[in-house]
C-alpha cells in the first residue's frame, strides 16, 4: 500500500469520531444503529482496524454523509462553491443559500449534549419558518411551549420572543427559513381532479 493510501485510510477514524461527536452520538447508539460491533467501532476510531466498504456504508447512511466524507476523497468536477457547515452553541448550521439580504436557508442538526435545555428567549426583526426532519423539537415561542415531530412545522415572527432545542436525548434536524421582517414563506397545495 503506497504512502498517500495509508495517509487517507489513518484519517478515517478521527473523521468518524467527530462526525459521531458532532451528531450527538455515542459508539454504543452507533453500533446498535449500523449492526457494527462497538469494539470494531473503537477500534476504527483509534486506527487500530482499517475501514473497508462494508463498514463505510453503514456508517455513511447512518451519519447522513457522503462516503467521501468519510474518507477524505477530494472533491472533483465540480466547479460550484459548497457552502461550510458552522457550529454554534450546540447548533450545526449549513446554509443552503448564499445571497444576502434576502430570505435565508439553513439545515440545522441540534445536539442534546451541548445546547442548553433551559430556555432562553431571543428576539430580532425578521420573520421564521421551521420544518422538522427528523427527532423532537422543542420550541418556546413567547408563553407557548411546544414539542414538534418529523414533518411538522412553525411559522412566526421572530419578534416574537423564542427559543429552540431538543426535546429529549437525542439530535434533532430541521429546516429553517429566515425572511426580512413582514417576508413569510406561502405554502400552496393545488387540488388535482380525480
Amino acid at each position: 500500500m503506497d504512502e498517500e493510501t495509508q495517509s487517507t485510510m489513518a484519517a478515517v477514524g478521527p473523521r468518524l469520531k467527530g462526525l459521531r461527536t458532532q451528531r450527538g452520538l455515542s459508539l454504543t447508539a452507533l453500533a446498535e444503529a449500523t449492526g457494527i460491533s462497538l469494539s470494531t467501532l473503537s477500534r476504527l476510531e483509534s486506527g487500530q482496524r482499517r475501514p473497508t466498504l462494508e463498514l463505510l456504508l453503514p456508517l455513511a447512511r447512518e451519519l447522513r454523509v457522503d462516503i467521501g466524507r468519510l474518507i477524505g476523497a477530494p472533491q472533483t468536477g465540480d466547479p460550484r462553491l459548497h457552502l461550510r457547515p458552522v457550529t454554534r452553541h450546540g447548533m450545526t448550521m449549513l446554509p443552503l443559500t448564499r445571497r444576502a439580504g434576502s430570505l435565508q436557508a439553513y439545515k440545522l442538526i441540534i445536539s442534546p449534549k451541548t445546547r442548553s435545555p433551559e430556555p432562553e428567549q431571543a428576539s430580532h426583526e425578521g420573520y421564521e419558518w421551521i420544518y422538522v426532519l427528523d427527532g423532537r423539537l422543542r420550541l418556546v415561542l413567547g408563553d407557548n411551549d411546544l414539542v414538534m415531530g418529523p414533518g411538522e412545522a412553525a411559522e412566526f415572527d421572530t419578534r416574537t420572543p423564542h427559543w429552540f432545542g431538543n426535546a429529549d436525548a437525542y439530535p434533532v434536524e430541521i429546516l429553517s427559513l429566515l425572511g426580512h421582517q413582514g417576508e413569510r414563506a406561502h405554502l400552496r397545495a393545488r387540488t388535482t381532479p380525480r
